[in-house]
């Protein structure tokens, strides 16, 4: 049975893609969830139109998120942590440290579950971190870790 889909399913297809799919599928999961809609003329003639618009919108977030991405590439932001001899952290530093400090010294919002760290950050020291900003939109960022002086 060919269907419409209206939202991004995993392993089937995005938003607007036309694919053919079991019919208890479409009728028990895909339909009754708003995911999907079943393929008639009218509905391929209406999603058209609606795909147009769709399209659009997501040409000027991809611009956005390009935008965004070279306005905080190569950018350094600072976090302070305990750390004992050799440089060696108490802990790491956590994706979710790692979008605050984004977000108050860049004043940028990121999501913690877009931000990829290679491996585990537990030195003092410079590590670079990417950031995913849409699909296929990236902006690398430097972590500079140091040392919380106590007082």
């Amino acid at each position: 049975m060919k269907v419409i889909l209206t939202e991004t399913v995993g392993g089937l297809g995005r938003v607007g893609d036309v694919v053919d799919v079991a019919k208890g599928y479409a009728q028990n999961y895909l339909v009754p969830r708003g995911m999907a809609v079943i393929a008639t003329t009218g509905t391929l003639k209406d999603w058209e139109h609606k795909k147009a618009a769709i399209s659009k919108k997501q040409a000027q977030e991809i611009e956005e998120a390009q935008t965004l991405a070279d306005s905080i590439k190569d950018k350094e932001v600072t976090i302070e942590a305990k750390a004992g001899e050799g440089g060696k952290l108490y802990g790491s530093i956590t994706s979710k440290e790692i979008a605050e400090a984004v977000d108050s010294q860049l004043k940028i919002e990121v999501d913690r579950k877009k931000i990829e760290i290679a491996g585990t950050i537990k030195e003092i020291g410079v590590h670079p971190v990417t950031i995913k900003l849409y699909p296929g939109v990236e902006a690398t960022v430097s972590i500079n870790v140091v040392e919380t002086k106590e007082g």
